[in-house]
């Protein structure tokens, strides 16, 4: 990556940063108002008992399904997908799996009324997605799912092996797809059918890094189904 590009990559990078800050500062007024309504909404339906609760998840995995249009963008941009860590990537399928390595969970009831439904943080330490061009490199890992209002999953961005980015919001969760979760023979919880969708803040480094301006906050980038396990 020449001189020039270097100076392009860590600008965004200081720009995300300053997104990260702001909307972290930003944020309050929107969570002020979605406390209140789930405060309202907790009021009228009381607080039910969890369909299940995890306090030190032992394990699981997160796989997202990749969308075609995805994967099509990666290849009329010249990217190569590749996997971190304990990340793996399932060729005939398009899967992409990150193990899980932590976290804390609850679901209730999605028809209680209750919300947020799914409440917790969700650790896949150790593992990522690369995305590769030419002889550059930018690694997504580390990841750390929150299913909040809004959900969205934050993770460390490098570029050629050197930190860029620490806890940035690179995928936005939407939940209004999601399916009500399910429980296996094993115990564990199933969550099937959350849409993964680009961040604006992961489409502008991405864009900067590779020279590109075809990607675009909200771009589908699949389907996650996440299994947790409870013992």
């Amino acid at each position: 990556m020449n001189s020039t590009r270097v100076t392009r990559t860590f600008a965004a990078a200081a720009a995300l940063t300053a997104v990260v800050g702001l909307s972290a500062c930003s944020s309050s007024d929107g969570d002020t108002a979605q406390a209140a309504d789930s405060s309202s909404s907790s009021a009228s339906y009381g607080r039910p008992e969890p369909v299940a609760t995890v306090p030190a998840i032992p394990g699981g995995s997160t796989a997202v399904a990749l969308d075609t249009g995805f994967t099509d963008a990666l290849t009329q941009l010249g990217l190569t997908p590749g996997t971190v860590g304990g990340a793996t990537l399932d060729g005939a399928t398009g899967t992409l799996t990150f193990p899980l390595t932590g976290g804390e969970v609850t679901l209730y009831d999605r028809e209680s009324g209750y919300r947020p439904w799914v409440q917790g943080t969700l650790f896949h330490e150790g593992s990522g997605l690369s995305l590769t061009a030419g002889d550059t490199t930018v690694e997504l890992t580390d990841f750390t799912i929150d299913p909040g209002k809004p959900a969205r999953l934050f993770g460390n961005v490098s570029v050629n092996g050197e930190l860029a980015v620490p806890s940035a919001p690179l995928f936005n969760l939407d939940g209004s797809t999601l399916n009500p979760p399910t429980m296996e023979a094993d115990g564990s919880a199933v969550l099937q059918g959350t849409t993964v969708k680009l961040s604006a803040e992961a489409a502008e480094l991405l864009n900067t890094t590779f020279g590109t301006d075809a990607l675009a906050g909200e771009f589908v980038i699949g389907t996650a189904t996440i299994t947790v396990q409870t013992s």
